[in-house]
């Protein structure tokens, strides 16, 4: 069997993978490296207890530095892997540290890259994952775009050759997870919001005006908050119990993000996967960001980008979105559709 090293490390890598892998290894010896740039047992490990996937064979811990620290050693470390197991490709994902480091270091010793979720774009430079989106696509061999919108994307730089639409790997993800989850869930009157962009987080000031925001609308909002957003607004003196209308809870498990997701009635978020689940399950989105690398989200009004004008939240929830595209990201099969591309190409 060809071999195929995967580069995983960032929580959204162990949720696009789960079932690439399930189908993959029905035809190639994978061999996964962890990069651990999301150490924590809820945001990495819990991954491979529910959704099934093996645990790597590589953990390389290298934890969280600046960009330029953290990728330096990744690309130091997966190097030496690559060295040692000599694969016939490496697969990356997404647009993170990891993603950039795992195409690097099999560049450089002529390795081909394969790239699940290539072409996309926010077109906003300051962000780090467009950089690495840019980079990765720029040094990959085989191009998997979720969609029309990223295949265009892709041809407009002039990048052509071996790009493939096969839809959106994360809508087999969701179907995976639904299927465990079942989908006799009643949906409650509640509002689910997950914030977690340094740019909304980092600077104290601006984390309290999402927070008022959130605090004043109708409905219940439920915030899983990471420890790093809680360590903030504790550093900084300020009390959670001091927004009553929210309910702060612990990060949770992908599953149990999509139950919440299931059971609300609209997702607020700065996420880029939660804004692609949202339009999966129907649900109305408001994304607090200023750009979008998920355009199709915003057709009909379900998803809507909300930045400076926080005030706008109150008057989005009111808004009934149109038309909705139950194959904007395939058809839940993209996984079957990358093995059968692959085990023709590599």
């Amino acid at each position: 069997m060809k071999k195929i090293c995967v580069v995983i490390g960032a929580r959204p890598q162990f949720i696009k993978h789960a079932p690439v892998e399930l189908e993959l290894k029905k035809h190639f010896n994978l061999i996964s490296i962890h990069t651990g740039q999301h150490y924590d047992k809820k945001m990495s490990d819990v991954f491979f207890n529910e959704l099934g996937i093996n645990k790597p064979k590589y953990m390389l811990n290298v934890g969280s530095f600046s960009h330029g620290k953290q990728t330096a050693l990744m690309l130091e470390k997966i190097e030496d892997v690559l060295m040692l197991e000599k694969p016939d490709a490496v697969m990356v994902y997404g647009d993170t540290n990891s993603t950039l480091a795992g195409a690097l270091a099999a560049n450089k010793i002529n390795i081909p890259v394969i790239h699940i979720e290539s072409g996309l774009r926010s077109y906003n430079k300051t962000m780090p994952e467009e950089i690495n989106r840019i980079l990765t696509d720029n040094l990959s061999s085989y191009l998997f775009a979720p969609t029309e919108t990223a295949e265009t994307n892709l041809n407009k730089e002039g990048i052509t050759q071996s790009v493939f639409n096969v839809g959106d790997v994360m809508f087999d993800s969701l179907l995976l997870a639904k299927s465990v989850i079942g989908t006799n869930l009643e949906e409650k009157q509640q509002i689910l919001a997950t914030i977690h962009r340094p740019y909304n987080t980092d600077n104290c000031e601006r984390l309290l005006d999402i927070l008022f925001h959130l605090n004043s609308l109708e409905k219940k909002v439920v915030f899983p908050i990471h420890p790093r957003t809680s360590g903030i607004l504790k550093s900084n003196g300020i009390l959670l119990q001091e927004f009553g209308n929210i309910d702060f809870i612990d990060p949770v498990s992908y599953f149990d993000l999509i139950r919440l997701q299931m059971q609300s009635i609209c997702i607020i978020t700065d996420s880029g996967g939660v804004q692609k689940e949202a339009y999966m399950l129907k649900k109305k989105c408001i994304t607090i960001r200023s750009e979008t690398e998920w355009v199709e989200t915003l057709e009909n009004g379900w998803n809507n980008l909300v930045f400076e004008d926080l005030y706008k939240i109150k008057d989005l929830l009111n808004v009934i979105p149109g038309a909705h595209r139950d194959d904007l990201y395939g058809a839940g099969n993209s996984s079957v559709l990358i093995s059968q591309i692959l085990i023709d190409k590599i």
